[in-house]
């Protein structure tokens, strides 16, 4: 399977997360946004490798890297490569004694490791098809009809609450507001599922 490279392009959290942080993950050959909601500590670990800070004693994911490290393992990559009934699934990918293996991991703990071992990420393609947010870049916006403001008063139907959704999601996504767009995006499939059912 091809899988498609990402880079981390940002960590965002807000007051009413209660302690969830999005980790924003970018195609580097394109302009979909993949959020991951994480949480607290792993948003930290993540963070602080980012920011070449080196806390006193090691951190979880410093102690799993020194011991790839000490058994002679080397990582290869990080495959975000399953999403089912909203959770990611990740593999560390590495080669042993000239065996190459894999480990389960959650997304946020597999990113941490690679940032400390300058692995590469990559992202399944059908994760990025279903989770994937594009975002707007010059010359890609779809033109739109204006609408008078009779027609939207008067003639327009009432969106539905699916329609508003997206609504909100785009708006999302224009703000650079990646935790609520993963939320509205959570939401809205499942309601698209409900509907499917129906």
């Amino acid at each position: 399977m091809n899988f498609i490279q990402v880079d981390i392009v940002g960590l965002s959290t807000s007051p009413s997360s209660g302690g969830a942080y999005a980790l924003v993950l970018g195609e580097v050959e394109g302009n979909r946004r993949l959020p991951i909601i994480i949480g607290a500590f792993e948003a930290q670990a993540i963070a602080l490798e980012l920011e070449n800070i080196q806390p006193p004693r090691p951190m979880t994911h410093d102690l799993l890297r020194d011991l790839f490290e000490t058994v002679g393992a080397e990582i290869l990559d990080v495959v975000i490569d399953e999403l089912r009934e909203g959770t990611f699934y990740a593999k560390i990918r590495f080669v042993h004694t000239g065996d190459e293996s894999q480990l389960d991991a959650r997304p946020s703990d597999a990113v941490a490791v690679a940032v400390r071992v300058g692995a590469p990420i990559y992202v399944a393609p059908s994760v990025l098809e279903e989770a994937g947010i594009p975002t707007e870049e010059e010359g890609t916006a779809t033109a739109q009809m204006p609408r008078t403001e009779v027609e939207e008063e008067y003639n327009a139907p009432p969106k539905s609450r699916l329609s508003q959704m997206e609504d909100q999601l785009e708006k999302a996504i224009k703000e650079e507001n990646y935790e609520l767009a993963a939320k509205l995006r959570d939401e809205i499939q499942r309601l698209k599922g409900e509907q499917a059912k129906n």
